[in-house]
């Protein structure tokens, strides 16, 4: 039986979204209540568009978001996905790398074995825990 989820199979992409067209609406409101403030402040009056209007107030602070966040995480998850730690737990061997590993093994189990006894009737060690 297929498992259901309540948002589909893109549950997680609709969380997001809603989680980030919330934080930006608030951003959006929040940041025009300091600048109706700041409007009063100075008599003015508190317009959203024009020269002197919110528009840019808020495309700065949008932007400067995007940048120091939406730009860390999109180079984080790029370069992560191709300079990877060597040894780390998110690094990955190569085929190579274990075909050599696997060699090296082999290797080392001939130098125990006697060349008289073939490997596969060998006593094995009991390996303790």
């Amino acid at each position: 039986m297929k498992k259901r989820y309540p948002l589909g199979n893109y549950g997680l992409g609709w969380v997001l979204l809603a989680l980030f067209l919330v934080s930006w609406a608030l951003q959006t409101w929040t940041g025009w209540r300091k600048f109706e403030a700041e409007q009063a402040v100075q008599q003015q009056s508190a317009e959203f568009f024009g020269a002197d209007g919110y528009v840019w107030d808020w495309a700065q602070a949008t932007f400067e978001n995007w940048q120091s966040e939406f730009l860390q995480l999109l180079a984080m998850a790029v370069f992560t996905s191709f300079l990877i730690y060597k040894g780390s737990a998110e690094s990955r061997e190569t085929e190579d790398e274990t075909l050599d590993r696997l060699e090296r093994i082999e290797r080392r189990l001939d130098s125990l074995v006697p060349s008289s006894v073939p490997r596969e009737s060998a006593p094995r060690e009991e390996t303790r825990s």
